[in-house]
């Protein structure tokens, strides 16, 4: 029985499925072989033709990568059309620039010897240039061209000294939706290059930054981008500064530690706390004043182990008198533990400490929503604070 199904679950191969077998080798190989010889053709217009020519030359290979593999951007690139390609990016004919723009990009995307390659060949300075153009659809397939780039880190230092950064922060306030996720998560990709050695970022970028994560979901890929950048920026006089003056800058970090990811908590909390530790005198009761202490509490719990430790010492750091700061998250999670202990024993006392300790949180919330919601009911409308 075992023997029959074996065979049905493996048939023998009969003459049709190895005729039709050998038949879709052929069609393959002869798909192959066509396209190898447009690729050639397409290479020789675009080195060889007028502007015109180069210009249809571009659009094809465009058309012709956005539904090919990887082998055969590799292919174009062989062919050699990725200088060219580059060349074009200087053209006073914002048609050929375009053209040659799109290409570029299609050919760079999942493919990371391109992408070292065109930087290479010297598209960055153009591409730069770009970001300068009142053109908003040219500005925006520039910043779209510098985060497919960055992404490899061979040309993370050319790019970071090219001057981009600062017009892509322009980008984060006059953008479309689409341009200003790309301009953060290009920002991000430099932010990442150990070979900088200036920052790549100023205070300027903080504002923007800001109000895209108010509008963006707090536990999304791009909160985290923009909580990374943050952090950065704290880590400056003028970034601290500009993220106390901008309109609802610590409650956003606030409520990114509340709502946010595993990773945007950490750059939250890790912006808060590099705020309070430069000056505590100033930035304790504004980060007290927008309700930080049950998300700390919580993150001591669930957060990654740096967010917890950021959290705990930021927790210490928020406490009425800094002699008072031994006593901290960590002492109260070792009495909890004592008591589970006593309570259930060795064995499940880690397991309900982290019970109690997170009923200890969900209380302080409440207790803490109900001052809120006790204060905001006591305000005449004027005090009440915006959401």
């Amino acid at each position: 029985m075992g023997r029959d199904q074996e065979e049905e679950e493996t048939p023998p191969a009969t003459p049709t499925t190895t005729a039709s077998a050998a038949r879709k080798d052929q069609e393959e190989e002869t798909w192959n072989h066509q396209k190898q010889i447009l690729i050639l053709e397409l290479s020789e217009k675009l080195i060889t033709g007028d502007l015109q020519a180069k210009i249809e030359a571009a659009r094809d290979i465009r058309k012709v990568v956005r539904k090919s593999s990887v082998k055969t951007r590799s292919k174009f690139a062989s062919a050699g059309v990725i200088q060219p390609l580059v060349f074009m990016l200087l053209s006073p004919n914002l048609d050929a620039r375009e053209a040659s723009l799109l290409a570029l990009l299609n050919l760079a995307v999942r493919n990371e010897r391109n992408k070292v390659n065109i930087v290479t060949a010297g598209a960055v300075p153009p591409l730069v240039e770009l970001l300068k153009l009142q053109n908003s659809g040219l500005r925006e397939l520039a910043t779209a061209a510098i985060l497919t780039l960055s992404a490899a880190a061979p040309n993370k230092p050319t790019i970071a000294a090219s001057g981009a950064a600062p017009l892509l922060v322009q980008i984060l306030s006059l953008g479309s939706v689409q341009g200003r996720v790309d301009a953060v998560t290009a920002l991000h990709n430099l932010s990442t290059c150990k070979e900088n050695s200036t920052p790549i970022l100023d205070a300027k970028a903080v504002s923007p930054l800001i109000n895209l994560l108010k509008e963006c979901k707090k536990y999304s890929k791009f909160a985290e981008k923009a909580t990374a950048l943050l952090e950065i920026l704290s880590m400056s006089e003028e970034g601290r500064v500009a993220i106390c003056d901008s309109d609802g800058g610590i409650l956003t970090l606030v409520e990114t530690v509340e709502d946010g990811s595993l990773i945007s908590t950490q750059h939250a909390v890790g912006a808060l706390l590099s705020l309070c530790q430069s000056c505590r005198e100033k930035y304790r009761e504004l980060i007290l004043k927008e309700g930080a202490i049950p998300g700390l509490l919580r993150l001591t719990v669930e957060g990654t182990s740096i967010a917890q430790e950021r959290a705990r010492t930021l927790l210490d750091l928020l406490r009425d008198s800094p002699q008072e700061k031994k006593l901290a998250s960590s002492v109260l999670e070792k009495i909890v533990y004592d008591i589970a202990t006593r309570a259930d024993g060795a064995d499940k006392a880690a397991e309900t400490a982290k019970r109690l300790l997170e009923d200890m949180v969900q209380r302080s919330m409440e207790l803490s929503m109900n001052r809120i919601q006790h204060r905001a009911a006591s305000c005449t409308p004027a005090k009440v604070p915006s959401a």
